[in-house]
């Protein structure tokens, strides 16, 4: 395993937990962190939100220190106002600034924002050097092998984010068409790391110990960034940290621990968005962190009847026992909020 280097910012290991939207806000940050994620990137956040002052903004860059270094994720397209956001925002508790060059959502990509700026690498460099003109803190760029299949550009893309002033590059191995489908393109991120000199992190389809050592070698990366994979799996860093250094493939979490661990991550989101909110992003989670059990679609369709953090102690106690005796029936009386 070795250690990756940011700017002035040196990890302990180079497992880095990707940016997701509506996933990786601080609890789930939290948990990756315990298992082993040298670094962490918080959920995107929009320079115009900043500069409007949006009320929803302030949770996505709430950071806890046990969680650092961390990056955070920064999206727009004029490089005057994401420049000055960044500038007011540089005293926050995060290490490193992140801008998004790579989110295939329509809402972002119509903006001019996200994977639309790898159709102009012209402005993509003057945001990037427009920032890094005026932080002091490491920036770096996030975004996908091209635009489509005509425009597989990521190999000039990233030359040009280092002349402006990237202090490392993520390279997801799929288009903005292709948004997560078929396979990632392991070879172009490989392209990337044999033309530039900054650290080069490899992003797509790492879902095990195995595919995170396939990728190092085939790419040559200097780290792996780890997205779907670990959503309702934060082991999975453990994990390909116990592979790397002694090729040990640890076993899957019981049942059992996996219901544990959904109850702490509930109510750490409890603590941090209020129960009623915390409750009910929760259940996409459960449905990750359940995905491949027996009755898992069962469960996936009685969590969305779960009101409270009782409900949802009482639903995985029946899916423990479930397991021993067959599926009960949960929905009917899972009801505990009101009592």
């Amino acid at each position: 395993m070795r250690n990756l280097t940011i700017g002035n910012i040196t990890l302990k290991g180079n497992l880095i937990l990707a940016p997701m939207a509506g996933v990786t806000d601080l609890p789930f940050r939290l948990l990756c962190k315990e298992q082993g994620a040298d670094l962490v990137y918080t959920e995107m956040i929009s320079a115009k939100g900043i500069y409007y002052n949006n009320k929803n903004t302030a949770k996505l860059w709430e950071i806890d220190e046990k969680e650092r270094p961390v990056s955070l994720q920064l999206f727009g397209s004029d490089p005057k106002i994401m420049s000055e956001m960044a500038a007011k925002i540089e005293h926050r508790n995060f290490d490193i600034l992140d801008i998004n060059m790579g989110c295939p959502v329509p809402k972002v990509v119509n903006n001019g924002e996200g994977s639309a700026l790898m159709k102009d690498p012209k402005l993509a460099g003057q945001i990037v050097k427009a920032i890094s003109d005026r932080i002091q803190k490491p920036v770096t760029v996030k975004f996908r092998k091209g635009f489509n299949d005509g425009q597989i550009n990521a190999v000039e893309f990233a030359k040009y984010m280092e002349e402006n002033g990237a202090a490392a590059v993520a390279v997801h191995g799929r288009t903005r068409e292709e948004y997560y489908s078929g396979k990632a393109d392991w070879e172009i991120i490989a392209k990337v790391k044999e033309a530039v000199s900054i650290p080069v992190i490899a992003s797509g389809d790492i879902f095990s110990p195995q595919d995170a050592l396939r990728c190092e070698k085939e790419t040559g990366c200097d780290g792996l960034m780890l997205g779907r994979g670990v959503r309702g799996n934060p082991w999975l860093f453990h994990q390909i940290k116990m592979y790397q250094e002694s090729g040990i493939l640890e076993e899957k979490p019981s049942f059992e621990e996996v219901c544990a661990m959904i109850l702490r991550h509930a109510k750490m989101l409890c603590d941090f968005k209020e129960e009623y909110m915390g409750i009910r992003e929760m259940r996409k989670h459960v449905a990750w962190y359940t995905a491949g059990y027996k009755h898992s679609a069962q469960m996936r369709r009685e969590v969305n009847l779960v009101e409270c953090y009782a409900d949802l102690e009482k639903l995985l106690q029946r899916a423990i026992a479930s397991r021993k005796e067959g599926w009960t029936g949960i929905a009917p009386d899972i009801r505990d909020c009101d009592k």
